[in-house]
């Protein structure tokens, strides 16, 4: 009797260390690398990049008179054989580009 009550709890704890898993995965908030891989296959759909950065904390970021807490990243991208420089925000929660602007 004992193992099948150990084969049984071992199970339920699978499940339940499952079930805890997925509802972190929908609580927590994207990571700064992914956010940061979203930006770069968005900005790849225009052409290829060769540079990439973003700060690791997010910031208040107001666009539309909407406030969102955002990671600042930016993309180095060759364009008719020069390098041009683009700044984006990515939303924290949903990973969306919220914003982007030439700098350079």
């Amino acid at each position: 009797m004992s193992v099948k009550k150990a084969v049984l709890a071992a199970g339920l704890g699978v499940a339940v260390g499952y079930v805890a898993k997925q509802q972190i995965d929908n609580y927590q908030k994207i990571t700064p690398e992914k956010a940061l891989q979203q930006a770069k296959e968005t900005f790849k759909k225009q052409g290829p990049i060769s540079g990439s950065w973003i700060y690791m904390k997010p910031e208040e970021v107001e666009r539309n008179g909407l406030l969102y807490n955002a990671y600042r990243g930016g993309v180095t991208r060759n364009i008719d054989g020069e390098n041009k420089q683009f700044e984006f925000y990515v939303d924290v929660e949903t990973g969306a580009v919220i914003g982007a602007v030439q700098t350079a």
